[in-house]
């Protein structure tokens, strides 16, 4: 009978992530009796390894990696499905001393072209020899990708010869390549080498106050740098376990999610605001958890991987706070896959800490001024991000690369060791974003005391006659409409030889809205000027169209592309 692990070892002493290598840590976690859990949609075990038996398997399989050919600093492509196979290929690469490219599963694509477009790219930019993949998928991506590299299924692998040999994996290798979920026409590898995570593992174990009796639970994707790092490397190196279910289960049933946090008590668990907004839409509508289910042990509810929503945070905690979930477990972070995942966080048990302050100062002086937070007509609100890890800075500076002082909005910068060594074998654009130990994250933000706030991605900013709009703006407002959901909406510039930048709304419209269409787009017109005090052109357009990163994040760099190429095409108003 399958068992899973337990939640701490019997003798073995926690260590956070206090090792040179990943191969060290995973042979120290080896001695104990903690590793992952593998749970279906239905909260139900299917399989279980130990770290003893992870490191095991791994570096038996290291021995086949080497007997095909495969030597240290080779690339190996792995599909990162949820499961043990992809585990044991993980780290025997780390053993092999070869460099893994986890890369997503054709279902986090809606188009079979897409997916296969992107992950050529990917294999190209990585110079991938190999990519091991699971049986189920072997025929379609081996039918499909034609280039240079050789596709294998995790289980053919392990018929190739035995090669036993002991590889010397050193700080400064390369230990994995990660793509963002937003790598597609010129994909850029992070690399990142085993100094950089055994850093950011210190850090991030320190930020959620890791210690004996705690267990994790995760439904976040492998290729993800939250799912990767986050919760299988932070866990690991901190010999900490973990019960997962797989993305497309936690789409199927979001509230295996917190089924699962109780069945096994786990005491932290992040997710993205769509997550925490799923989960609280099913329950609202259909009233699914059972009465009996305890969130109590839950102590950190992280959130991460996208802007921030404080309404979506406020409303799964009034919901569930019934179940014994505290407010004061959400755990407000951010980071990025550059920075190997997490790079601040926010005192623990605070809860969500927001700031308000003035949309007219924002944008005309780029300063946040703190407003009264019942005052939303004239104010905009943000989530506090926390203080950054151990062992690293951050600074706001402006254009010009002057260093701003509190409340002032300007460009992120971060330094320290969890830094990438840059983006694979792309010296240029490594050099335009990396500068004298200085990394440019491309976010806006501002700082209270040594609390982060982010407000957006530069290159998302709207400028309109001058001024400057977020599109986070524009597409809450709509999103406040009854009926519209997170995704439903995406905006952004577009260029008219007669006006210059429109700022343009693409809103998914569905008929169970109720709602006449010609109607329907002046009571979201009239929504985005009185919250935001923007003139938009609204464009309704089909259910689904608005593509998504693999993370299930709104692509809106896909969704201005698609629209102006017409592979999205507008409804006819009637």
């Amino acid at each position: 009978m399958q068992t899973f692990t337990p939640t701490d070892n019997y003798n073995l002493p926690k260590v956070l992530a206090q090792f040179d290598t990943l191969t060290e840590a995973l042979d120290y976690a080896a001695k104990g009796e903690t590793g992952f859990n593998f749970y279906s949609s239905k909260c139900e075990l299917q399989s279980s390894i130990s770290y003893k038996e992870l490191s095991n398997k791994a570096k038996k399989l290291s021995f086949n990696l080497m007997g095909k050919g495969i030597v240290k600093g080779d690339r190996v492509a792995l599909l990162a499905i949820t499961s043990p196979d992809f585990l044991i290929s993980f780290f025997a690469c780390q053993y092999c001393g070869a460099i893994p490219v986890p890369l997503p599963p054709p279902l986090a694509f809606g188009r079979k072209e897409a997916y296969i477009e992107q992950t050529i790219r990917q294999l190209t930019s990585s110079g991938a020899s190999t990519f091991l993949v699971s049986s189920e998928y072997l025929s379609f991506i081996g039918s499909s990708i034609k280039n240079t590299t050789e596709i294998i299924s995790f289980s053919e692998i392990k018929l190739f010869k035995s090669l036993d040999k002991e590889i010397q994996v050193l700080p400064n290798d390369l230990s994995y390549i990660q793509y963002s979920s937003g790598s597609t026409r010129s994909p850029k590898g992070v690399a990142i080498s085993h100094k950089n995570v055994m850093s950011n593992c210190v850090g991030m174990n320190s930020g959620v106050g890791n210690k004996i009796g705690e267990r994790a639970v995760s439904w976040l994707p492998f290729y993800h740098d939250l799912g990767l790092v986050g919760f299988m490397l932070g866990c690991m190196t901190s010999q900490t376990s973990v019960d997962y279910i797989s993305p497309i289960d936690f789409a199927k049933r979001p509230l295996t999610w917190l089924k699962l946090i109780d069945k096994n008590k786990a005491t932290f668990s992040y997710s993205p605001s769509f997550g925490y907004e799923l989960c609280s839409r099913i329950q609202k509508s259909y009233q699914k958890l059972p009465d009996n289910i305890d969130l109590s042990t839950w102590r950190v509810a992280g959130i991460g991987g996208e802007m921030i929503k404080p309404k979506v945070i406020e409303e799964f905690g009034r919901i569930f706070s019934s179940f014994g979930f505290k407010k004061s477990a959400f755990n407000p972070s951010y980071g990025m896959a550059e920075c190997v995942v997490g790079a601040t966080f926010s005192k623990l048990n605070l809860g969500m800490q927001v700031d308000h302050i003035s949309k007219k100062e924002m944008i005309e002086r780029h300063y946040a001024l703190n407003i009264p937070i019942d005052d939303e007509k004239n104010g905009r609100t943000f989530v506090i991000c926390g203080r950054v890890i151990k062992h690293h800075s951050i600074e706001i500076r402006n254009e010009r690369g002057d260093i701003l002082t509190e409340r002032h909005i300007g460009n992120i910068f971060l330094s320290g060791p969890s830094i990438m060594q840059g983006y694979f074998q792309d010296k240029e654009e490594t050099n335009n974003i990396i500068k004298d130990s200085w990394y440019n994250t491309g976010d806006l933000g501002y700082l209270i005391g040594d609390d982060l706030v982010v407000v957006g991605r530069s290159k998302d900013l709207m400028i309109v006659n001058g001024k400057n709009y977020w599109p986070q703006d524009v597409e809450w407002a709509v999103e406040k409409i009854d009926g519209m959901r997170s995704g439903d909406v995406a905006a952004f510039t577009l260029y008219q030889d007669d006006i210059g930048d429109e700022p343009t709304v693409l809103v998914e419209f569905r008929k169970s809205l109720g709602w006449n269409m010609k109607k329907f787009s002046n009571v979201l017109r009239n929504q985005i000027v009185e919250m935001v005090g923007l003139h938009c052109k609204i464009i309704l357009i089909p259910p689904r169209s608005l593509p998504k990163t693999t993370s299930g994040k709104l692509s809106r760099r896909k969704a201005k592309e698609h629209f102006i190429r017409g592979l999205i095409k507008p409804l006819a108003l009637s």
